[in-house]
């Protein structure tokens, strides 16, 4: 497959700052390989990996877009879009499902006036679902950028995003 698959591959920003690109890959010059690593510093770098950094990334290591999108979009930690300044992670594994992370999960949406996988419009907070945390004895957890909120109600989530978290 040539160039970038259409299928729902939508990104906020059209174009990328190149000088600050251009840093990021001098730094791998010469080097073979390193595809993740790269994918990593351009998303430390921007919050999220642009299509135009994918495409700058994929020329820079002679291979395929396709190749590069395929490797952007297995890795759940690899956004697409524009994150939030705040990734609020709801764990919804056995032991958090059970003691009520579905009404978490649903209070935070309430809370955030969005759904699960979106970001609020001012870009302060994303909301993901995890399937697990492996804080098990802790349940239920809410992960807040890296931040552990252990034995997590409604009520403590309805506080924690009511506070400001900056």
């Amino acid at each position: 497959m040539c160039g970038w698959p259409k299928a729902s591959f939508r990104v906020s920003v059209k174009t990328v700052d190149t000088e600050r690109l251009n840093k990021i890959l001098a730094v791998f010059e010469g080097e073979k390989g390193g595809l993740i690593s790269i994918l990593q510093r351009v998303q430390e770098e921007f919050g999220y990996l642009p299509e135009a950094a994918l495409s700058s990334v994929a020329d820079f290591l002679k291979l395929p877009p396709s190749q590069v999108f395929s490797v952007a979009t297995f890795y759940d930690r690899f956004y697409l879009t524009r994150r939030g300044d705040h990734l609020v992670s709801v764990c919804q594994g056995t032991a958090c499902h059970v003691l009520g992370a579905r009404s978490i999960l649903e209070t935070a949406e309430n809370c955030l006036g969005i759904k699960t996988g979106q970001t609020t419009p001012d870009y302060k907070y994303s909301l993901q679902r995890v399937a697990c945390l492996g804080s098990c004895a802790l349940a239920p957890v809410v992960l807040v950028d890296d931040e552990v909120h252990s034995r997590m109600t409604v009520r403590k989530i309805k506080k924690l995003l009511t506070e400001d978290l900056d």
